[in-house]
Parts: structure tokens; sequence; C-alpha cells
């Protein structure tokens, strides 16, 4: 039997950084002192809505990242807001739906070299598989504008309706029963 263990692996290295991210207290969403940086986040629900009563705070209901600006083009920006930007766009979309509060929210965030960004996130999402990641998709959408307004509405837009932008997408065919519904199933096979 073999016993290995590489403290510096890249897989660790992920490990470490997420398990960083989750000491931190839970903090207002959004921050409300600005900060610098790029990185990883984590929402999480404290309030009562039905399907998500019994999260809490240990456990993220959706986890993203913030890549520094120009990054997919090779360019970067040495001083940027756009992991708390990020966080203020979120709570825009929970401020909009019609059936949740945004105090009923809370946020972890971690400030990474960008190396670090992309596997952490991946580290995070396979270590909790958040629901507004793997089940209620779309939450982190943005207005896809008037030429692309043919697709469908997400789920997250069918269960919290309120963005008005998505209310112009075509109905997904889903209720928001159908979602509740989903989520039931997904916490089954946890």
């Amino acid at each position: 039997m073999v016993r290995a263990y590489n403290p510096l692996s890249v897989d660790e290295l992920g490990r470490n950084a997420a398990r960083a991210l989750m000491e931190y207290p839970a903090d207002a969403l959004p921050p409300t002192e600005a900060f610098d940086g790029a990185g990883v986040y984590t929402l999480h629900h404290t309030g009562d809505f039905p399907a998500y009563a019994a999260i809490g705070l240990d456990v993220p209901i959706y986890v993203g990242k913030a890549d520094p600006p120009g990054r997919r083009q090779g360019r970067t920006q040495a001083s940027t807001t756009v992991l708390h930007s990020r966080l203020q766009e979120h709570a825009g979309s929970i401020e909009a739906a019609t059936n949740l509060a945004l105090s009923d929210f809370r946020c972890r965030w971690l400030v990474l070299d960008p190396v670090w960004i992309g596997l952490t996130e991946q580290v995070l999402l396979a270590q909790y598989q958040p629901l507004w990641n793997v089940v209620v998709d779309g939450f982190g959408n943005h207005d896809p504008g008037a030429g692309r307004r043919n697709q469908r509405r997400s789920r997250w837009d069918t269960l919290h309706p309120g963005r008005v932008w998505a209310s112009h997408l075509r109905d997904r065919g889903e209720t928001a029963s159908d979602v509740i519904a989903a989520i039931e199933a997904h916490r089954g096979h946890q």
C-alpha cells in the first residue's frame, strides 16, 4: 500500500485556497466596503425560502469567480475591483427577485492570484455542489441583449422572477414547482 502526500500538488493547493475562503466569516452581500482584486466567492442563504431552508451558512448556495478583465486575451489590469463588482451584481439580481430578500444572503470572498482562481472555483463546486450552480442554473446570467432574446428563461429566473430582462426570454417549459421538485431530487441524491 502506498501512502503519499504532496502538499504542493495542484489539487492540494486548490483545496487549501477553498479552505481558506470558507474559514472567513460570512459577510453582508454585497460587502459594504469596496476592495481591489479578482478571485472566488460563495453566496449563502440564511432565510426561510422553503426550498433553501436547510442549507445554512456552512454550505454555499452559489459559487463563482471573478477573473481580472482582459484575462482571456492575455492582458490584465494591475488594479481592479472586479470581485467586489461581481458581488454587487449578484446583490442586484437577488433584490430584483420578487420572492427573495437580500438580507437573507451572506457572502465570502477571497482575492487570489489569477492562476488559482479557476482551480479554487472547481474545488468548491465539486465539494459543495451548490444548488444555484448545479440545479437552479442561470443566477449568474447577464442580459443576452435584444438580438439573442430567443433563448429560454433559466431555472433561476423561473423560480425567482423579477429580473426585467429575463421576463422577455422564452418560457422554459418548466414551472417553479418543477424546479423545486428538481431541488428535492438533488437533495435525495446527496
